[in-house]
């Protein structure tokens, strides 16, 4: 990979002044990841000409109103409070699917895009770890297809950028920042897709993703070969993030908007409703915030950007991540939550109190999520029915024991990500975007940031107010009072259980022996 040097930095514009009078076009615009990059550009370029944002009709909503929606979020209260009007003055929506062919935009818009854009970046994928191979190669693969196709006709491209994932190759331990070679011929899998039937492909997928462990995985792995073969063609960067959680600071401190990650779990147990977790408690897993990555992505269309395309020029890798940090594990990140953060900021409406914790044991885990998730969970609902209530906490523990069951692969083991270029990228960062782009990630301490998440998860998700929070702080102390009754009622059978035990055998076997 070919960086910029210093000489070559005085020569070359700052990356605010690079994105000035820039047409963009965004593929995941809606997401997580897409409504900070969005936000960010604004805020922080907003000099540029427009953001063409590829959106679709979604639940009989149109793509026109989605675009006010997205507006809607929290996540632009920054921009609303600094920026007024800068939203509707330079973004528009173009009408289309990043699953269907030709990205589903008529002649017209697609006219426009090849006339105007100057950088691309394509975010959206799907992220579901249990989507079948038909689904993931639809939106991951053929996705990418066509927007490698459109990328082909602009004809003022400067920057195309393809957000990957670190996750893509986790069949290797170390994972460098370099395209591996393809577990499969990306066109034969999108023709196996295309061409056989639902119950034949998934009986097959298994064996057809080999030692991968999900068709996320194995479609965003041959999707970066789509991007590989426009080596020295099309101006491309590949951007791989790892775990994605709430932000540092940008938009929002805490801002997040889904329950991926640590947070989830922090929540979940703050809830009451997660008391057991099948994983390693000694492994680091990989975390970054939001605002990094997204800077990170900015920064690195500039560095591809202000370059000419030589037909010799690699594809630039950048893995997003953390592994040159020591932060937390998973186990420390569980204990931190349920002993400090928890009793700091109680979420509302506590069904238990937080308890629990993180284990090797399959038989181990399989046990508690029948006494401590299933059988509570079915004795709330029994209540909630005979209360004239909709039940809902069975389906809530269904959804996190398939959580943890997709996750089980990643939670169970170590990646170390090499991020040499994405550090390299930092440090090419001019003074004048020190404070805008520099992406600093050494400096966070993760108990404050894991702190910062979970208030976030408790505004942002869950829509509690902090106001409300003396009131959460009584609740909790109620449960905490009446989970050490139930433990003493309990440790008080158990003592007298243990005591006659000879009795209560003897009763068993009399039982036993008596025939009717």
């Amino acid at each position: 990979m070919t960086f910029l040097k210093e000489r070559d930095l005085e020569n070359v514009p700052s990356i605010q002044e690079y994105y000035k009078g820039k047409t963009i076009f965004i593929t995941g615009g809606s997401g997580f990841m897409g409504k900070v990059l969005v936000e960010k550009l604004l805020y922080s370029c907003s000099e540029l000409d427009r953001i063409y944002l590829l959106l679709r009709n979604k639940k009989g909503v149109k793509a026109e109103d989605r675009l006010a929606d997205i507006y809607s979020s929290k996540c632009f209260d920054r921009l609303r409070k600094e920026k007024p009007g800068i939203f509707q003055q330079k973004v528009f929506f173009i009408a289309g699917d990043a699953s269907e062919l030709g990205l589903g935009i008529s002649d017209e818009d697609r006219t426009l895009i090849i006339n105007r854009t100057n950088i691309v970046f394509h975010v959206a994928a799907s992220v579901r770890f249990d989507d079948s191979l038909k689904v993931a190669a639809r939106l991951n693969l053929r996705g990418t297809r066509e927007v490698v196709e459109l990328s082909k006709d602009i004809r003022n491209l400067e920057v195309l950028v393809h957000v990957s994932t670190s996750y893509a190759n986790t069949n290797r331990k170390q994972i460098d920042e370099v395209i591996y070679p393809a577990f499969a011929d990306w066109r034969d899998t999108l023709n196996i897709c295309e061409n056989v039937d639902d119950h034949t492909l998934n009986v097959l997928t298994p064996k057809y993703l080999g030692e991968l462990p999900n068709t996320y995985v194995f479609t965003k792995q041959l999707a970066e070969h789509v991007m590989a073969e426009q080596k020295g063609k099309l101006p491309i960067v590949i951007m791989r993030p790892s775990i994605v959680i709430s932000s540092h600071k940008e938009p929002l401190v805490g801002w997040v908007e889904n329950l991926n990650g640590p947070v989830g779990i922090l929540i979940a147990s703050g809830k009451g409703i997660l008391r057991s977790l099948y994983t390693d408690p000694d492994i680091v897993s990989d975390y970054i915030p939001v605002d990094v990555a997204i800077k990170a992505f900015i920064a690195g269309a500039w560095a591809r950007g202000v370059k000419k395309l030589e037909p010799t020029d690699d594809i630039e890798v950048y893995n997003c991540s953390t592994s040159h940090m020591k932060t937390m594990t998973i186990g420390e990140i569980v204990d931190f939550g349920k002993n400090s953060i928890v009793r700091e900021t109680p979420l509302e409406g506590m069904l238990w109190f937080v308890g629990g914790s993180v284990t090797r044991s399959k038989l181990e885990y399989n046990l508690k999520v029948l006494f401590l998730h299933l059988l509570p969970a079915v004795l709330v609902d029994l209540v909630l029915r005979m209360i004239g209530r909709k039940p809902m906490l069975v389906k809530v523990q269904r959804r996190i024991y398939v959580a943890n069951l997709a996750l089980q692969y990643f939670v169970t083991q170590q990646w170390t990500f090499i991020n040499k270029n994405i550090l390299e990228l930092r440090s090419r960062i001019k003074n004048e975007d020190q404070v805008p782009f520099f992406y600093e990630m050494e400096t966070i301490i993760p108990e404050d940031f894991f702190r910062n998440a979970c208030i976030g998860g408790k505004e942002y998700i869950l829509n509690e107010r902090m106001e409300n929070l003396p009131q959460a702080k009584a609740h909790f102390r109620r449960m905490e009072i009446l989970d050490k009754v139930v433990r003493t009622v309990i440790q008080g059978y158990a003592f007298w259980f243990i005591a006659h035990t000879n009795f209560v055998s003897e009763i068993f076997r009399t039982l036993s022996n008596l025939t009717i």
